[in-house]
Formats: C-alpha cells, structure tokens, sequence
C-alpha cells in the first residue's frame, strides 16, 4: 500500500544519483537494514554506503538514474522507502529488473526505462522527465526517448499506487450498483 502521492504530469529536478548495471537496491540502504520500515531510520540509512552527504542535497523532485537491470536481487521496499522520504520522485534507467519494475510500479512510483540516458546525465544536472511521454529533457535541450508505460500502468502510478487505485474503481462499481 502506497502512502505517496501521485507524482506531477512532468517531474523537474536533478539527477541525484546514476548507478551503472546490475545495481541490487538493497544496497541502497544496507542489508543490515532491509527488515526496517520506520522511515525515520531508513531516510538515515539512505545512501551512507556511497555519499553520506546524498539525504541532506537531495531535494524533492529528484530522480535516480541507473543502467541495465537496476534493482535486481529481491524486490524489498524499504530501499524504496528511503528513496520516496528522500525526495525522489521517479528512477530512470536503461532497463529494471522485472521483480523491481513490477513492485514500485505498484506502489506508484514511475519507473521509465530509456536507452542511453545512464551515460547522457551526470549527477545534479537538472532535467524534466515527462514520465508519460518516457521523455527524458536535459539542461542542455537534449531529449532522450524511451518507452512510454501502458495505460493501466498510467493509471496506477496517477493513483498513487495499485492499492488506492483498487479502492476508486471498487468505489466507483459501487456507486454504479446503487444508481
């Protein structure tokens, strides 16, 4: 169940990490931590392993960027819920893992997979990610393209999640039954 609010129709940050191929999420926060969801905790744990300054520069609206396969290895959460409380808003990469991709999908986060875009940023350029349109727009006006979710996955992420978008079609077939 997701307890995040639908992201923006195009999200403005900056890139706040890139993380090449094969990147376990896990790692995000620390094996140590992965069966903690007190997200007090985990926002603390958030990237210590690679820059211990990351929670205090990242801001909301940032996005991650990865290369092929990111978030391979066992589909946890809290990794996710670090990131969510950190500030980012959408990860980018060459490719997800499916175990991944289908998680965070359902917990409405955008996930946009766009070849190329793992080497065409560096860390704190700004960008606009249109997440609908898998476009991926650089300070200097260079548009990467990638493939655009479907309209069920649309719909999950601008619901906040699979969960509440259950609950208004469930409300919705409800309000049918009783006209």
């Amino acid at each position: 169940m997701s307890a995040y609010p639908p992201p923006p129709d195009v999200i403005d940050g900056t890139v706040a990490w890139i993380f090449g191929d094969d990147f376990d999420i896990d790692l995000v926060v620390g094996v140590s931590n992965i069966k903690s969801y007190d997200p007090i905790h985990l926002r603390s744990a958030c990237m210590t392993a690679y820059d211990s300054t990351f929670v205090d520069r990242v801001r909301h609206g940032d996005i991650i960027v990865g290369g092929r396969n990111f978030g391979y290895g066992h589909p946890h959460y809290p990794p996710m819920v670090a990131l969510r409380n950190a500030g980012i808003a959408a990860i980018v990469a060459e490719s997800f893992s499916p175990g991944f991709w289908r998680g965070e999908t359902f917990n409405g986060m955008p996930l946009i997979a766009i070849p190329g875009v793992a080497t065409a940023v560096a860390i704190g350029d700004a960008v606009k990610l249109d997440w609908r349109a898998a476009s991926l727009r650089t300070a200097g006006d260079t548009e990467l393209i990638g493939t655009p979710p479907n309209a069920r996955t649309v719909k999950v992420i601008e619901a906040g999640g699979s969960y509440e978008l259950l609950l208004a079609e469930h409300s919705l077939a409800q309000q049918g039954q009783s006209t």
